[in-house]
């Protein structure tokens, strides 16, 4: 089959792999239809040494066709149209029973680590090969997929029900926006765009998008209808966003992770400690929230922080959450609210391209050209 591999630092490269195969009963093997190229996806692309190795399969927001089950797969057939999470959880430990998907007992055996598995995130997380190719095959099947049952409802519609959409809904909501709040969200990409729009629909008064780029920032006016602000505009945004907000906002989202615009201080201390990439996010967050605050860290941090601001976060009294979502509850929740119309996930997406083309679709989505905000691939 062809699939988009990692290798090395900003190479990516389609090749030809082996067809995956079931492993265990419970597994099964799906034709991709479509799949995406997530922010999380851009910190392999820079950092990806860090947890893969050369040649290993990307991507984890898929969905396709089962083509194979396992003789323990209860729930899914030959030809059901699924959508997979890129949490990999097995449904029956303490932490898949309550909801916490992501933090599976049984999906991710390596010692060195202590949460669940990942699509596309090499051995440290699972080792699971991602779903940007052709197949997939897909573990503990009856729990991670989500059956779309009307054949009329098009891909583009429900893929984000893999990730963008439940990771956003449930950052608004693991950081407890209510109605009358002043929302910052950092970072107007695809998580960003959509956890501005879920913190509208929670009631919040303001909603302060940041960004740096521009057509991004004019995505979040026109199409969530909110408050947008260019960090590069100002000397110190930090503290403008302070000021905007009449002593800091009562959520700060940082939708953006390492992979943010990395100070100059920092590409030498990038050289010198176990840090990757910025904490540029999390050090705007702890000035701009209010005191007694929250900061929810959605964007992804793979390395240790060499300029974490602990001593402010507790001297302000800030509540500081984060982590990776935990998908497969929520998805029968937001299909629910895409069949509604009452989120629409759609206009995040700015270019669809053949699989074969991956490595022109990560150098535009990398360097935000062309308009980019979200890329959809399609393996045929």
């Amino acid at each position: 089959m062809r699939a988009v591999t990692f290798q090395g630092k900003e190479k990516i490269d389609v090749r030809n792999m082996p067809d995956p195969t079931i492993q265990e009963p419970t597994d099964a093997i799906i034709r991709v239809t479509s799949t995406a190229i997530c922010g999380s996806d851009l910190h392999l692309y820079h950092h990806g040494n860090l947890v893969l190795e050369d040649d290993y399969i990307i991507g984890h927001e898929p969905m396709g066709i089962v083509e194979e089950v396992g003789p323990g797969v209860k729930n899914l057939k030959v030809g059901d149209r699924i959508v997979v999470p890129f949490n990999v959880s097995c449904g029956d430990c303490h932490y898949c029973t309550h909801d916490m998907e992501s933090m599976c007992d049984h999906s991710n055996k390596n010692p060195e680590t202590d949460y669940g598995g990942l699509f596309g995130f090499g051995k440290l997380n699972g080792d699971y090969p991602g779903g940007q190719a052709e197949f997939l095959r897909v573990p503990y099947a009856d729990q991670n997929s989500f059956k779309i049952e009307d054949d009329s409802i098009p891909d583009e519609k429900v893929l984000f029900l893999s990730d963008v959409l439940p990771t956003a809904y449930w950052s608004v909501e693991h950081a407890g926006v209510k109605e009358g709040d002043t929302v910052i969200v950092l970072g107007s990409g695809p998580i960003g765009i959509m956890a501005q729009k879920f913190a509208k629909l929670k009631g919040a008064k303001r909603v302060i998008a940041v960004d740096h780029v521009k057509h991004r920032l004019e995505h979040s006016a026109k199409q969530v209808g909110i408050e947008t602000f260019n960090f590069d505009e100002v000397d110190m945004p930090s503290l403008a966003l302070k000021d905007l907000t009449n002593g800091g906002a009562d959520v700060v989202i940082d939708c953006v992770g390492m992979d943010g615009k990395v100070s100059k201080i920092e590409k030498v201390t990038n050289k010198i400690s176990a840090q990757r990439g910025t904490t540029r996010p999390i050090e705007m967050a702890g000035v701009a929230v209010k005191k007694f605050g929250t900061i929810m860290l959605t964007g992804v941090y793979l390395t240790p922080a060499s300029n974490f601001p602990i001593n402010n976060l507790f001297s302000r009294n800030i509540t500081l959450k984060m982590g990776q979502c935990p998908v497969p509850h929520l998805m029968p929740k937001l299909y629910d609210m895409v069949m509604k119309e009452e989120i629409d996930p759609t206009d995040i997406i700015t270019h669809i391209m053949p699989l074969e083309q991956a490595a022109t679709a990560y150098d535009i989505f990398d360097k935000k050209s062309d308009n980019s905000i979200k890329i959809v691939l399609k393996p045929d």
